[in-house]
């Protein structure tokens, strides 16, 4: 019993590391996004079109990063479901 407590407890460790490292990383990609959009609303040289596609590319970017989240939550939910079950 003892070693499914501490197998609880590693994976809670690993799944708010994974939290705010996560969280961390969007902070990040939030500035940089603001950042571009800034920088691209005062560049006269870049017509519609490739502002377009920069902006397809973020938003590309953020669906990829929402479905690895996703994932990750998914896989560890498996993992406590699977230690509560024994």
């Amino acid at each position: 019993m003892e070693t499914g407590k501490v197998a609880n407890q590693m994976i809670g460790f690993q799944k708010t590391l994974f939290e705010n490292s996560f969280n961390a990383m969007v902070i990040v990609q939030n500035q940089t996004e603001s950042f571009t959009n800034n920088f691209l609303q005062q560049l006269p040289l870049l017509n519609e079109d490739g502002k377009k596609a920069i902006n397809d590319a973020i938003d590309f970017a953020k669906q990829a990063r929402d479905d690895f989240k996703k994932a990750v939550d998914d896989g560890y939910a498996k993992i406590e479901e699977m230690l509560d079950s024994k």
